[in-house]
């Protein structure tokens, strides 16, 4: 079973977790907020996590595709619900960037399946009620 370790170790909320492999997360809260930008803020993180389960799947599918994938990039952007206390992610926008040999349509399905089929963080998100968003480009 997978478990975090959360131990404050910087100001009011300046935060280390680690995973049971010994991996570590700094995490925080914004100055405005009574933070000292010692890490991520949590939501920040939910993003990451969808730009690395996204990331794992697609790169996974091209290699099973024969794709030659040089390098790879995605820039992750979000809106979250305003004048709520419980602000949840509203929209989410995907951008891969891919660098090889690579077919567009090949590209595309990799990534329609990744978000719409197999990474768990996107799933979780758009049961919280985000609408996600993808775009691509090749060799760009």
């Amino acid at each position: 079973m997978p478990t975090i370790q959360l131990v404050r170790v910087s100001g009011d909320f300046g935060f280390l977790t680690t995973d049971e492999q010994g991996h570590e997360i700094k995490q925080d809260s914004s100055p405005e907020s009574g933070g000292n930008n010692f890490g991520s803020r949590p939501m920040q993180l939910l993003l990451s996590a969808l730009a690395g389960c996204s990331g794992i799947d697609v790169i996974s599918i091209l290699k099973k595709q024969r794709q030659e994938l040089k390098d790879f990039k995605m820039t992750v952007d979000g809106e979250r619900e305003k004048g709520k206390d419980l602000s949840l992610w509203k929209t989410i926008h995907i951008h891969f960037q891919l660098y090889g040999d690579i077919d567009a349509d090949k590209a595309g399905r990799a990534i329609e399946l990744a978000i719409n089929k197999y990474c768990s963080v996107a799933e979780t998100l758009r049961l919280a009620g985000a609408t996600i968003t993808t775009q691509v480009t090749i060799n760009e």
